[in-house]
């Protein structure tokens, strides 16, 4: 740019970077990149995923979504979920769209049935029996504030009553051989299954939800 910039003058002016008006023409040149680069990082974190900080606690105020202690990680989260719970009304099929769309992740990574389909008598409660693992350990989330999120989409008086954390290790296929590759042993250090676990929602710090 500078060079173009020499180009335009007179033959009055010498056209070399160290002479004066070159010296001059550098300092504008990092003067003008230093704004390029604050504008182009303004864009970029005008973007939910890429914001940070105190950028990122302005998007959370304007959708009324206090921080609290969360990471900005987790902080995306829940933003996306107030957004998502525009959605919600209630229903199993709602509730997993709100989730997925929360979490940022498919819904074919989120199952749940009542509990009276599982032989439970209680008329309002819903069990998650299959929680998306990887979105949750992607943005730190654990899973007591994977259940307070599971609990604030479903409808008034509805429970969620129990969550499992299905992961997706097995052993084997064939009995005679040991499972690697995405759903077993790890091969290359890389790959390899998740263990998973089963989570009953109890009293602990709630996010600011």
């Amino acid at each position: 740019m500078i060079q173009d910039w020499l180009g335009k003058l007179t033959d009055v002016f010498k056209k070399t970077k160290d002479s004066n008006i070159g010296k001059l023409f550098t300092l504008v040149d990092e003067e003008i990149n230093q704004l390029k680069s604050a504008l182009t990082k303004t864009e970029e974190w005008r973007d939910l995923y890429k914001a940070e900080g105190t950028t990122l606690n302005l998007m959370g105020e304007s959708l009324n979504q206090p921080r609290g202690q969360t990471s900005d990680e987790i902080y995306r989260v829940l933003i996306r979920g107030k957004s998502a719970l525009n959605l919600a009304d209630g229903t199993m099929n709602k509730i997993i769209e709100v989730l997925s769309l929360t979490l940022d992740c498919d819904p074919t990574e989120i199952e749940i049935k009542t509990l009276k389909e599982t032989g439970d008598n209680e008329p309002a409660a819903l069990m998650i029996t299959k929680a998306p693992l990887e979105a949750l350990n992607r943005v730190g989330m654990s899973p007591h504030q994977f259940a307070q999120l599971a609990q604030k989409t479903a409808a008034g008086g509805v429970r969620i009553a129990l969550v499992n954390f299905q992961g997706t290790f097995r052993f084997a296929v064939n009995p005679k051989e040991l499972e690697e590759g995405s759903d077993g042993f790890l091969s290359d250090g890389i790959d390899g299954g998740t263990l998973g676990g089963v989570y009953t929602p109890q009293k602990e710090d709630a996010l600011p939800i």
